[in-house]
C-alpha cells in the first residue's frame, strides 16, 4: 500500500466559529492507482491533498505513506518523505521567480540529491519532461514570462522529475486547453503504469476518463462518483 487515509476530519477555527472542512474521509491507494476526486470550490479538496502530503495535520484520523505514520515522524523526517517519494502539483503559483524553467524543474534534484532515487542524468530527464509537456523551447525563460497554463505545465514536469511513488495534483489541468490536458493526463497515466499512485482533484470530470477510480467530495464528505 502506498497511501492510506483513515477517518480524516479537519476543523478550522474562524474567529469564534468552527468550520468542518473534512468529515471522516478514508481512502487507500496502491501502486498503479489513478484516483480522481471532483468537487466544487470549498468542498475540502485542497485540505485533503494537504493532509495526504503531510503539509496539514488532521484534527482526527491518520495518514500512512508506505507504512510510515505521519504523526510519528519528525518535521525533518516528514520533509525527507515528501522530497523522496511525493510529487506535489499545487493549485496556486509554485515556481521560484529567479529560477529559469529548467532550473525550476530541477529543484527537487537540488533539494533531494542525496536520495538514491535521484536520476543519474537530471538535466536530460528534466528536458525530456519539459518536451513532453510542450515547454522545452521555453526552458531558459523565467516564470514572469509565462502564461498561467505554461506555469502549470512546468510545475507538473517538476513534480515528476524524481519519479515519485505518489503524485498529488491539485487542479492540474485548470489552466490548460484540451490538447495540453491530454499531454498531462498521458504523463500521469504513464506514471501509474510504471507503478506510481496518483491522487488528482479537479472541478470538472474530464480527467476521470484516465483514472481507474473516481470520487466526489462535497462539504467534506467523500463518496463514490456517479455520472
Amino acid at each position: 500500500m502506498i497511501l492510506e487515509l483513515c477517518g480524516l476530519s479537519k476543523t478550522y477555527e474562524r474567529g469564534t466559529r468552527s468550520f468542518l472542512a473534512l468529515q471522516e474521509v478514508s481512502l487507500s491507494l496502491e501502486a498503479g492507482d489513478f484516483v480522481c476526486i471532483a468537487g466544487p470550490s470549498g468542498s475540502g479538496k485542497s485540505t485533503l491533498l494537504g493532509i495526504a502530503a503531510g503539509l496539514i495535520s488532521p484534527t482526527q484520523g491518520w495518514v500512512c505513506f508506505q507504512g510510515q505514520d505521519y504523526s510519528r515522524l519528525s518535521d525533518e523526517a516528514l520533509s525527507a518523505v515528501r522530497n523522496h517519494g511525493i510529487g506535489y502539483v499545487m493549485q496556486g503559483p509554485s515556481l521560484l521567480p529567479n529560477f529559469t524553467v529548467l532550473q525550476n524543474v530541477l529543484l527537487p534534484y537540488y533539494v533531494g540529491s542525496s536520495f538514491k532515487k535521484a536520476p543519474a542524468a537530471p538535466v536530460e530527464r528534466a528536458s525530456m519532461l519539459l518536451e513532453q509537456v510542450g515547454m522545452l523551447p521555453l526552458a531558459a525563460q523565467y516564470p514572469a514570462e509565462l502564461s498561467g497554463g505554461e506555469l502549470r505545465r512546468v510545475a507538473i514536469a517538476r513534480a515528476l522529475l524524481l519519479a515519485p511513488v505518489l503524485v498529488i495534483a491539485d487542479e492540474p489541468t485548470g489552466d490548460l486547453d484540451e490538447g495540453h490536458t491530454e499531454e498531462v493526463m498521458q504523463l500521469f497515466s504513464q506514471a501509474a503504469q510504471e507503478g506510481a499512485a496518483l491522487l488528482v482533484v479537479t472541478h470538472d470530470t474530464a480527467p476521470f476518463r484516465y483514472g481507474n477510480r473516481g470520487y466526489s467530495l462535497r462539504a467534506g464528505v467523500l463518496a463514490a462518483y456517479t455520472p
